[in-house]
């Protein structure tokens, strides 16, 4: 069940040609691993009139694309597009798989695994190589509140998906090239029981959706934020700076804000160039979903919070206060420097 599987494959998830950042941040990861096995890094691109991304994907550090490009593939649908990666799979046989952990990546990797009869581990936030070759999988459970590591011992690919933003995103080198395998479509539309018969871009319609996941600047609220309507004052200050609101778990439990902004390790694994702390204790599920974060800012009334002691910068005093007050002052700067 495991002989003869070699090579580590990265699925790059596109829609209408342009590929989600979580495609490359499996680049870097899967660089690594393969240097560790002294194998191949190669990636899978399915789509219609896709074929620059086999470039792109070089760049990123793949030395290998196989390339299925056809018109059927238009549109993401569960069955063509697995079934196709299972053809591939099975006739050149990669020993581990890496999907990213979105929408699209949890439906397609769940249903490769499914038919492959081989395990997989959703929502990763490490990757390593243990004995035997093994792929160790490591991901939050039980509520966030343990990090398991999961090995698949008996069966091949190896699958994982992995949450965006928990690895950085390797470095870019267009000079990098790499070899194109273009493989036929072994699919017929009229065997497919789908059809996709309008497309609706719900960020449109519903005035912008919510992505932290890309944020530069993020203001995170906790527990001490206090009241519902003080996140409104974060959402004021991550406007004047250009950046997005985030929550923790405590403050979702509490009613405080949405459960789709909750960082941390059972929710969104964030890489600003700057987290703001809010309130924020520093409970170490918190701190798994962001400590990653180029630069810390924390502002808690007690001093002896544990995010002090990962924080950049700490400020000692009532959110409710030093948050409008940082916003006034930012603005004041903006009126001078217009001025």
């Amino acid at each position: 069940m495991t002989e003869g599987y070699k090579g580590i494959w990265v699925f790059v998830e596109q829609r209408k040609g342009k590929a989600a950042p979580i495609s490359w941040e499996l680049h870097g990861i899967g660089a690594d691993l393969s240097k560790t096995l002294g194998v191949e890094l190669c990636s899978v691109v399915i789509g219609d009139n896709v074929s620059h991304l086999c470039d792109e994907s070089f760049s990123y550090g793949a030395v290998r694309t196989y390339l299925v490009d056809d018109q059927i593939f238009r549109d993401y649908r569960t069955e063509p597009y697995y079934r196709t990666i299972c053809n591939l799979v099975n006739k050149y046989k990669p020993e581990i798989l890496l999907f990213g952990s979105t929408g699209m990546g949890k439906d397609l990797s769940g249903a490769v695994a499914a038919e492959l009869r081989t395990g997989i581990t959703e929502g990763c936030t490490e990757l390593s190589i243990g004995d035997n070759r093994r792929l160790l999988m490591t991901r939050p459970t039980y509520g966030g509140n343990i990090m398991a590591t999961i090995i698949t011992d008996k069966t091949m690919p190896q699958i994982a998906s992995v949450r965006q933003r928990a690895v950085p995103m390797p470095e870019k080198d267009i000079s990098h090239k790499g070899d194109v395998i273009k493989e036929a479509v072994a699919i017929r539309e009229e065997e497919i029981g789908v059809k996709v018969l309008e497309v609706i871009d719900s960020s449109k319609e519903t005035g912008g959706s919510i992505d932290i996941t890309n944020a530069e600047i993020i203001i995170g609220g906790g527990r001490g934020v206090g009241v519902a309507e003080t996140f409104q004052s974060l959402q004021e200050l991550a406007d004047e700076l250009g950046g997005k609101v985030a929550t923790s778990r405590a403050a979702v439990e509490d009613g405080l804000a949405p459960m789709n902004i909750w960082v941390g390790q059972s929710g969104i694994t964030v890489r600003p160039k700057v987290y703001f702390a809010c309130g924020i204790s520093g409970a170490i599920q918190h701190l798994a979903g962001m400590r990653d974060s180029d630069v810390i800012i924390a502002i808690n009334y007690d001093r002896q919070a544990p995010i002090f002691e990962v924080s950049t910068y700490g400020i000692e005093g009532d959110c409710t206060q030093v948050i409008p007050a940082m916003t006034a002052y930012i603005r004041e700067l903006k009126a001078k420097k217009s001025a």
